[in-house]
């Protein structure tokens, strides 16, 4: 699942470069319409959007709704690399004692 999000995040991220690279910006009418008539419009209402606004604003919010889902994941396994939880318990047998063992003192002489 966390690979599926990542390629789609990868994607969205070139998606968005290329349609904001091919957008045409707002100002850049600006200089050209103080030369002409059209100097009055530059500062008004700029009107609905277009498909291409609306297309890079559907895909900055999928792009941002894949960055938190990846959050969560590297959250989730941080979270589970770093618990006890994962750790292997094995079973330890406590060593027989030996009433005389070879390197114990003796007591009593």
């Amino acid at each position: 699942m966390q690979t599926f999000v990542l390629v789609v995040h990868i994607i969205l991220a070139i998606l968005m470069i290329v349609l904001i690279l091919v957008q045409h910006g707002k100002g850049a009418d600006a200089g050209a319409s103080f030369g002409g008539g059209g100097a009055a419009t530059v500062f008004g209402a700029s009107g609905s959007g277009n498909f291409l606004t609306r297309l890079t604003a559907v895909f900055t919010a999928l792009f941002f709704i894949t960055s938190l889902t990846l959050a969560v994941f590297a959250k989730k396994q941080t979270t589970d690399a770093y618990t006890l939880n994962s750790v292997p318990t094995t079973q330890t047998v406590p060593a027989q004692s030996t009433e005389t063992s070879p390197t114990a003192p003796k007591t009593g002489e």
